[in-house]
């Protein structure tokens, strides 16, 4: 019994010092910037649009009042408010977008 304790105790010192060196990102929650023309599609932010909706790994260029910039949604958030990542000034309201999985999310591995 005692090998097993002891064995037990070096997993828990060993997966807490894993935690302890494990570090999340503001990337890793909610992506990065991207250069327009790597967009996968395009999306324009107008006074009747509520929420926005892509797909993980999608890349979006954001288009509203005469400004633009694009954004790489590989991250771990299911939502967050666009304004966390937009450059300032650019959207007048908040606006939040939600990230659904994609086919390599949803498939059976």
């Amino acid at each position: 019994m005692k090998p097993f304790v002891q064995a037990l105790v070096g997993l828990a010192l060993s997966a807490a010092s894993l935690v302890a060196t494990a570090t999340v990102t503001e990337s890793d929650m909610l992506g990065s910037p991207a250069q327009a023309s790597a967009a996968q599609r395009t999306i324009v932010i107008d006074q009747k649009t509520r929420w926005i909706t892509v797909e993980r790994g999608e890349v979006v260029k954001f288009v509203t009042n005469g400004r633009e910039f694009a954004w790489a949604f590989r991250a771990m958030a299911s939502s967050f408010d666009l304004n966390r990542v937009a450059p300032a000034g650019i959207l007048d309201r908040d606006l939040k977008v939600y990230i659904w999985p994609n086919a390599e999310d949803l498939a059976d591995k």
